[in-house]
């Protein structure tokens, strides 16, 4: 209970060290005022302007340094922008972005959670009014299956060019991901302040997602261990859905789902959608875990990128950053209750400040006024602080 802990803060690219900055402000208060046995560190990678500084993203010993670390939370990685600068230092995706999944694999993170939930305050995309019961949770498969990186380009530049990209899946990580799915299923069920039902009058739902009918060979692999280990929860209700389907119902009906299980690419592609239907990438916080090793740094980050096209303008909203490092502390509460006390009470804030400020002018109460990036932060730091 005496140890102190220790945050790595990553702002990286385009937006992410205006977020962060919002954060840092945001922890370091909060340390301040529930007393938290907790230090930070903000590194200048990885990063465009290391790169072109360094001749690589971040040290060669970057994910050893970071992995000495309770917690990790990124801004972004990506385009630095502003698209309007001509001049900018532009890295390809396959550069900029190999720090994220270099951290997901050698710190074995094999496991994406990002909630979806709308919270009143919220721009709502969808009209019919049940899309306020949304509350779902994508958890994202997130050390192999289609961003193995594996394959290769042969004649690179020719006309007779063949490009491969082989996708990994194996039982084990299957498994581990399915299990963890339904154990979180059954958590969330316990936690809620209103009940839900789903079929057979179960309180929780893991809906599966494959593309199995066009890709049978790791389709069947899911669906199988899926059925398996189902039996090992018969108080959970079961789905599936395809992919493309998946995506209709989103939209269709999102109140439906509960917790949904994909492969790294289709979680990917679910997740942002979900982010929309509750408000934005600019409310979508992340997180990139080890459930089966807490002793290993886990990272969060928001879901959005690094959004070069409003870099540097004061336009990027920093809620996702902070619900992110909510996480991050309640992530860390088991090493002393005042962290889950902070995170409560960073949650509460965001959610009270989003209820004030509406995100359509519709729907925002009189006086109100969208803000931006450091009015957004330092309003929220008003109220963290009262």
């Amino acid at each position: 209970m005496g140890q102190t802990l220790n945050i790595a803060l990553l702002p990286g690219d385009g937006i992410g060290p205006e977020v962060m900055a919002v954060a840092e402000q945001a922890l370091t208060l909060l340390i301040d005022r529930f007393q938290l046995p907790l230090s930070f560190n903000a590194f200048p990678w990885p990063s465009h302007a290391w790169h072109q500084q360094h001749g690589q993203m971040m040290p060669d010993d970057g994910v050893d340094q970071l992995r000495a670390f309770d917690a990790i939370l990124l801004g972004a990685l990506g385009d630095p922008g502003p698209l309007d600068d001509p001049d900018r230092f532009v890295l390809p995706d396959s550069i900029s972005l190999s720090p994220l999944l270099a951290l997901r694999k050698q710190l074995d993170l094999w496991a994406c959670e990002r909630p979806a939930r709308w919270q009143p305050g919220a721009p709502q995309y969808l009209s019919d009014p049940r899309a306020n019961d949304v509350d779902m949770l994508v958890i994202r498969e997130n050390s192999e299956g289609e961003y193995s990186n594996q394959g290769g380009r042969l004649r690179a530049g020719t006309p007779h060019e063949v490009a491969t990209q082989v996708e990994v899946f194996t039982a084990s990580a299957t498994e581990r991901l399915i299990r963890h799915a339904f154990e979180r299923a059954r958590q969330r069920a316990t936690q809620r302040h209103r009940p839900r039902q789903f079929k057979n009058e179960k309180a929780s739902q893991v809906c599966l997602i494959t593309k199995r009918n066009a890709q049978p060979f790791w389709g069947d692999l899911y669906t199988e261990t899926f059925l398996r280990v189902a039996q090992e929860y018969p108080d959970v209700d079961t789905h599936h859905e395809l992919v493309d389907a998946a995506c209709m119902k989103f939209v269709q009906c999102p109140w439906r789902f509960d917790v949904v299980v994909a492969s790294n690419l289709h979680g990917d592609i679910l997740t942002d959608l979900a982010a929309v239907l509750c408000g934005g990438p600019g409310l979508a916080p992340s997180a990139n875990l080890n459930p089966a090793d807490s002793s290993i740094p886990a990272l969060f980050e928001p879901v959005h990128g690094s959004a070069p096209d409003i870099a540097g303008q004061n336009l990027a909203d920093p809620r996702a950053t902070l619900l992110s490092l909510a996480m991050t502390l309640e992530w860390l509460a088991p090493h002393h209750p005042a962290l889950g006390n902070a995170a409560q009470h960073l949650h509460d804030t965001v959610k009270a400040d989003l209820a004030r400020e509406s995100g359509t002018p519709e729907h925002r109460p009189q006086g109100a006024r969208m803000s931006g990036t450091r009015e957004t932060g330092q309003r929220l730091y008003a109220l963290l602080a009262s």
